[in-house]
């Protein structure tokens, strides 16, 4: 990595409100580094002060303490025509723009780039039919804003960001009103972004499972304490991705990826498959049935599908585990 791949870097950076002789501090001692080409997840609780952070880096708020450098030059000497051609933002609130069209939103991205009659000029089309192209969007650029449905949308301000053609992208919790697939979608678009087009990228977001698959590099924010940050796989091999888990009941799967409740089951001797095996723990322990304690060994087959138990020398066998369950309440 050279200097040049670093696109934002803070030093010793303490953040808050109010001046500095009377500051509401919310967290300090931050250091961090953004880098060309690399999808950065800020993952924290509520009210642990995400969104200062954002804001500070965004130039919104002044750090109380250390510094934050703009391609090596402090952020505070940097005038915002200068930084909005670096930085573009997506936030989480709805945009309904009246009559706008998907093309119209993308070509507001070029607005740090025009003159005082916001021309645009051959280049700039340029620049936005590729912003439109990458995000996958071309088929509804001439629809209006209000026609999309949530999923495209938020491509379609990703692309007004892209427009933008700065240096580093940050979004404010991107997949928060999406469903599943476009949760998906969306974040494998900003990988994609990230890692073709060069472009640092930090985004907010609660979307665990998803940003564990995505992201080249979390930041884990806590009260009072300093940023953890590493690879994702770094941080669940050490174990320090319980960090965001708020009780002792919940701990993170090394092995499935998932978070799960503790529990009090004793389970009985299994066979099968090791995914067949992890689902059946799942369900048992969804299902918390004390006659779980009186089996003595389950087995479960792929093809067909069926479950057999040893129950006090009696043999059983349900097609589902529904039918289990059933079993389980009678």
């Amino acid at each position: 990595m050279s200097r040049r791949d670093i696109i934002l870097q803070a030093e010793g950076l303490s953040i808050g409100y109010g001046s500095k002789s009377q500051a509401a501090m919310i967290a300090e001692e931050l250091s961090f580094k953004l880098e060309k080409g690399q999808l950065t997840c800020l993952l924290g609780p509520n009210g642990v002060g995400k969104s200062t952070l954002i804001k500070t880096i965004l130039g919104q708020i002044a750090p109380l303490k250390g510094s934050i450098k703009m391609n090596g030059k402090p952020l505070l000497n940097i005038g915002y025509k200068e930084l909005s051609k670096s930085i573009a933002v997506v936030l989480t609130e709805k945009v309904r723009l009246g009559n706008l069209t998907v093309r119209d939103l993308v070509a507001l991205g070029r607005t740090p780039h025009t003159n005082w009659l916001g021309s645009l000029s051959k280049q700039d089309q340029l620049i936005i039919d590729r912003a439109i192209r990458l995000t996958h969007i071309s088929y509804i650029q001439d629809k209006v804003l209000s026609e999309l449905s949530d999923g495209q949308l938020q491509k379609a301000m990703i692309a007004r960001a892209l427009a933008q053609d700065g240096d580093l992208l940050i979004l404010d919790e991107p997949t928060a009103h999406l469903d599943l697939i476009n949760r998906f979608e969306v974040m494998q678009l900003l990988r994609n972004i990230a890692h073709e087009e060069e472009k640092a990228i930090l985004l907010v977001t609660h979307d665990l499972d998803i940003a564990i698959d995505t992201a080249d590099e979390f930041w884990l924010m806590q009260c009072g304490l300093p940023l953890v940050i590493g690879t994702p796989e770094d941080l669940i091999v050490n174990g320090q991705i319980n960090l965001l888990l708020p009780s002792e009941r919940l701990s993170f799967d090394k092995m499935t990826g998932k978070v799960l409740t503790s529990s009090d089951v004793n389970y009985p001797l299994m066979e099968g498959g090791d995914y067949l095996i992890f689902w059946m723990k799942l369900f048992l322990r969804k299902i918390h049935s004390t006659k779980v304690n009186s089996i003595s060994k389950i087995s479960i087959i792929d093809d067909p599908f069926s479950i057999y138990i040893e129950k006090q020398e009696n043999h059983f066998r349900f097609e589902t585990f529904n039918d289990f369950k059933s079993f389980l309440k009678d």
